[in-house]
């Protein structure tokens, strides 16, 4: 995980300023890098004042590498915040900062500037993983950026009156300062070679597989058209459900392994098998699947922090029972309580630690407008719902049960260990990889608005539904998400979101991934239970990983569940702007 701020301008340097320099020094708190140079390659002898500024959070490989990358011979240069699992069907192990800017330079060396770009936007679409990136390519004088396909990390560009490029991961609100996100929907590129002011910037747009590109140079996606076929009647295929698990299970296995090698135990935690990897857990289907699926690829000393967060909200708690707990009354409390129970149960061994993040409302107010700065560009009363509960999970600050406690208790029933009178002591969560569960509603039909889309418009509704579902999420939740959670240095990862468990999603037909039309479906094995048709192949696999009681637990949207919306009044709508 990185920071980037890059600026390229013909008046001088633009560097960025303080309130921006330490959020993203917040992303990145092992190392800072600037860079500056000027271009002066342009027809008509003018020149331009670049800066590369690079943070870095270090995951992956046995040291930090410094950024921004720098190539003595030709002074091309690279921002990379990302993580390429994979380039081209070969995996990549260890850092991979170095890798992918090895084979940038690689394209760019022996070509014309053609068929530079041609050879750059075929890298890039061959690297599977979140990405954002600024590359400066020297010989060709050209810049690159954009995000992923998915638009799983943040970049934003900033307008100016004199025509000058600025991105950064994040902005701040200064008055008269207006970002905005880059939008995931291919590669830009600059040609500095250009005289013109501002500098003109060329869209190299995505094409789906097995369509025809609108652009005589495109990036594939790595994922199909959604299958839009509509149901013969033959219900759910068990044998999908186990590959779609084994898909998972290999999703996970990238992005919870070989996690942070270059740094010896968490220098900030007193415990002995200090976690590495947490997950942000209401308790619901789609986190207590990755939970378990966790359990079967980490080893038995390796304990798993479960952040489950909960506030105090005065609209819905201004009248409580001396002695009574907010937090406790919070419906992913509840839930989350329910369901690290049942992990201890199937997974005995297992270290669990129930993070209890309690957020009195007193501390929401204070951290309001650093939660408004972090999310924005995004401006809406339902962003800062979601952004609240995101912003204090990450943080990971709150209380445990007390090692004394929590092993005395392993072998205890869920009743037992789902107590909230039991000793605590204070927490922070060492681990600075989280676990998201975001993407499993979009794919299979989580969501209240896709079995109403169904009863409206039947089949091809819900498929619609889903499909507009798909394709906005970088817009709607990723590139706020990515903000407002590594701002407390953790790096967040979407299992749900590979690129080949997407395009498996993909390509089920869509009874097996939500049958409406079918409301009494039972898992394999089962006589007496029925699952709800919302995510009945997560809720299939959750079942089938022995989480029974998970399997029957119903959506429940993050605001509502940590009790972040309508804080002062119930009149109060989403979409109301903010800012």
């Amino acid at each position: 995980m990185c920071g980037i701020f890059f600026s390229l301008s013909p008046h001088g340097y633009i560097a960025p300023n303080e309130n921006t320099a330490k959020l993203l020094r917040n992303r990145g708190p092992d190392h800072t890098g600037l860079h500056q140079s000027v271009l002066s390659h342009r027809a008509d002898g003018s020149q331009l004042h670049a800066t590369f500024l690079s943070t870095v959070l270090s995951l992956r490989g046995t040291a930090i590498v410094s950024q921004p990358l720098i190539d003595e011979s030709t002074q091309s240069a690279l921002c990379w915040n990302g993580e390429a699992w994979s380039i081209h069907g070969d995996a990549v192990a260890g850092n991979d900062s170095k890798v992918v800017f090895d084979l940038l330079l690689k394209a760019c060396a022996t070509r014309s500037s053609r068929g530079c770009k041609s050879a750059v936007i075929e890298l890039l679409s061959g690297i599977q993983g979140p990405y954002a990136v600024v590359f400066y390519d020297a010989v060709n004088n050209h810049i690159y950026y954009g995000r992923d396909c998915l638009g799983r990390r943040s970049l934003l560009r900033k307008s100016t009156p004199d025509g000058s490029l600025v991105l950064s991961s994040v902005g701040d609100m200064v008055i008269g300062e207006a970002w905005a996100e880059v939008e995931a929907d291919g590669i830009y590129v600059a040609d500095l070679n250009d005289v013109e002011n501002p500098l003109p910037v060329a869209h190299i747009p995505h094409a789906r597989l097995g369509e025809t590109a609108s652009s005589a140079l495109s990036l594939t996606l790595p994922f199909p058209p959604m299958n839009r076929g509509t149901p013969h009647g033959l219900g759910p295929d068990h044998q999908k459900t186990l590959e779609l698990g084994a898909s998972l299970r290999r999703s996970l296995a990238l992005r919870i392994q070989h996690v942070r090698e270059a740094f010896g135990p968490p220098p900030t935690s007193t415990h002995d098998d200090a976690a590495r990897v947490a997950i942000l857990f209401s308790g619901g289907l789609d986190c207590t699947i990755l939970a378990r699926l966790c359990h079967d690829l980490l080893s038995l000393n390796e304990s798993i922090d479960l952040l489950n967060v909960a506030f105090e909200n005065p609209r819905i708690h201004g009248k409580l029972e001396p002695g009574t707990s907010p937090y406790e009354l919070c419906p992913d409390r509840i839930t989350g309580r329910s369901s690290h129970g049942e992990l201890q149960q199937v997974c005995p061994g297992r270290r669990w630690r129930f993070v209890q993040v309690n957020v009195p409302y007193t501390a929401t107010v204070a951290h309001r407008a650093t939660v408004m700065a972090l999310m924005y560009p995004h401006n809406t009363e339902m962003d800062l719902s979601i952004s609240y509960a995101l912003y204090f999970a990450s943080r990971g600050v709150g209380v445990t049960t007390s090692s004394s406690s929590s092993s005395s208790s392993s072998s205890s029933s869920s009743s037992s260990s789902s107590s909230p009178g039991r000793a605590t002591e204070p927490y922070t969560t060492p681990a600075c990889v989280l676990l998201s569960g975001l993407g499993a509603d979009e794919l299979f039909g989580g969501y209240q608005r896709h079995a109403t889309a169904f009863a409206r418009h039947s089949y091809p509704g819900l498929i619609e539904e889903l499909e507009l579902d798909f394709d906005r999420l970088g817009k709607r939740n990723l590139g706020r998400d990515d903000r407002v959670i590594s701002n407390s240095g953790k790096e967040v990862r979407f299992p749900y979101l590979d690129e080949e468990f997407i395009a498996m999603a993909l390509r089920l037909p869509v009874e097996e991934k939500c049958d409406f039309g079918c409301p009494q479906q039972r898992p394999e094995g089962s006589e007496d239970v029925v699952l709800e048709p919302a995510k009945y192949v997560l809720r299939s696999l959750a079942y089938e990983l022995g989480m029974k009681r998970v399997a029957l637990e119903k959506k429940r949207a993050i605001q509502f569940g940590a009790r972040t919306a309508k804080m002062e009044t119930g009149k109060t709508k989403g979409t109301h702007i903010l800012i």
